[in-house]
């Protein structure tokens, strides 16, 4: 799929209150003349991470037509549904340096609004996800797992699927797209917590579209470590519920997700030890 478009279906999901073109950096190789009538920001994603997004959506359609890896089956709705998605939560789960991603931009703090850099841009302090162990439980086709890895390559992503077809297909897709330090773990997450078996936690836990939500809900909780971050990207339906099940984190408002209606991502702290 064409990297420019990528990045138009995805400006939504990343762009800050004042807009800015995200394919910036692919335009000006194609078409000077339009880039010079940009808006000269730093990229939301660079070129690698595009063609990265582009190569994934290749090898899922091509997966798809075999495994029964996601319903959605036109290339932009993949873009948005599930990559806009994740990079949505992306950029509140891992904000630039001395930024801090909110619920709401007040006109007077527009900056602290704006998404995240690429690689390149991203610096070493305590805002840094660099070393950050992330889990994402069900990960099925992979997300939010691995466009948060795109997203931030210094994380330690683990991604936690039970069905086998399902975790081949992950293998494939972190060799593609040369991604370090991913770890698949083609298990039921109930036993990453078993304490005779070494049990797991996790800076963050990602959640999304995931069946048996009442039941995987209390062991998605169970991987946070202490004060650690629990995401969730669900049905609006199902917020009450996720703060009734958990009352012991801490909730952040809920962000409705950026064209739809009735999906929204909630992030909850989890009580310090």
């Amino acid at each position: 799929m064409n990297p420019i478009r990528i990045a138009e279906l995805l400006e939504p999901f990343l762009a800050a209150p004042i807009a800015v073109p995200i394919a910036l950096p692919i335009i000006a190789q194609e078409d000077p003349g339009r880039a010079a009538q940009a808006v000269q920001a730093p990229p939301f994603l660079s070129p690698d991470q595009l063609q990265q997004i582009s190569t994934y959506i290749d090898i899922l359609l091509r997966w798809n037509a075999r495994i029964n890896l996601t319903a959605i089956r036109d290339p932009e709705e993949i873009v948005t549904r599930h990559f806009g998605e994740s990079l949505f939560a992306a950029r509140h789960l891992f904000p630039p340096p001395g930024q801090v991603a909110t619920p709401a931009c007040p006109e007077q703090s527009r900056r602290a609004c704006l998404p995240g850099p690429g690689p390149e841009q991203q610096g070493e302090d305590k805002h840094s996800p660099a070393g950050l162990a992330v889990a994402d439980v069900g990960s099925g086709a992979g997300f939010p797992g691995l466009p948060l890895k795109l997203w931030s390559p210094s994380i330690s992503l683990t991604l936690i699927e039970s069905n086998h077809k399902k975790a081949a297909f992950l293998r494939e897709v972190v060799r593609a797209l040369t991604l370090t330090n991913v770890n698949i773990q083609n298990t039921r997450a109930e036993t990453l917590h078993d304490p005779g078996q070494g049990a797991s936690i996790f800076d963050v836990v990602t959640l999304r579209a995931v069946e048996r939500f009442d039941s995987i809900l209390p062991v998605a909780a169970t991987l946070v470590a202490p004060a650690g971050r629990l995401a969730l990207l669900i049905g609006a339906s199902k917020e009450d519920q996720a703060r009734a099940t958990l009352s012991p984190f801490a909730w952040s408002e809920s962000l409705s997700l950026p064209d739809s209606r009735n999906r929204i991502l909630l992030i909850g702290t989890g009580p310090k030890p």
